[in-house]
C-alpha cells in the first residue's frame, strides 16, 4: 500500500498569528501513539494553548489536546500529555538561546501530515501588545472593505 505523498493539515493555530509577532519557522516531528494519530487522522486536536519547552535539553510540545480515540480500550492515550518533539540538536539549542535571552516563546502554528508521518510548524513568537492587536484587526477590516469596493463596485451596506 503507497503512502499519501504531500502534505494535509490537521489543525492551524490562528489564534497564534493574532496574539504574537511570529518569525523563524522550523518543521519538527512529534512522537505519538497509535491512538493519537487515528484521532489526528480524523483531524481532532486543539492547538490554542500550546507551546514547545525545552526540558533536559529534549523539545517537548506542551498543552496538545488530543481527544481519546472513541473506539480505543483501555490502552487509550491520555488527551494532554506532554509529546516528545523531533528536532536536530542545533535547531534546539538555537531556539532555546532565543528563548531564553530575549524573552520569546515557542509556538506551534500547524499540524499537519507530511508523506504520512505528523509533523508540527513551530515558531519563535513575541507577545503582541494590545495596540497591535487593534491595529491588525483594522488593516485587516480596511483591506477587506477595499477588496468589496473594487469587486462588487461602491454599494453600502444598507442597500
Amino acid at each position: 500500500m503507497a503512502k499519501a505523498q504531500g502534505e494535509k493539515t490537521i489543525v492551524d493555530n490562528r489564534r497564534a498569528r493574532h496574539d504574537y509577532h511570529l518569525s523563524d519557522r522550523v518543521e519538527a516531528g512529534i512522537v505519538l501513539t497509535g491512538t493519537e494519530v487515528k484521532v489526528l487522522r480524523d483531524g481532532k486536536a486543539t492547538l490554542q494553548q500550546a507551546y514547545a519547552d525545552v526540558r533536559d535539553g529534549e523539545a517537548w510540545l506542551v498543552g496538545l489536546h488530543v481527544p481519546e480515540y472513541r473506539q480505543g480500550n483501555r490502552a487509550n492515550h491520555e488527551p494532554d500529555r506532554p509529546r516528545k518533539l523531533l528536532l536536530h540538536r542545533r535547531e534546539i539549542d538555537r531556539m532555546y538561546a532565543q528563548v531564553r535571552e530575549k524573552g520569546m516563546t515557542i509556538v506551534p502554528t500547524r499540524l499537519y501530515f507530511k508523506d504520512g508521518r505528523v509533523k508540527a510548524e513551530l515558531a519563535l513568537a513575541k507577545g503582541k501588545d494590545l495596540h497591535d492587536k487593534r491595529r491588525d484587526v483594522a488593516d485587516r477590516d480596511a483591506k477587506r472593505q477595499i477588496e468589496r469596493a473594487v469587486k462588487g463596485g461602491a454599494r453600502s451596506a444598507y442597500e
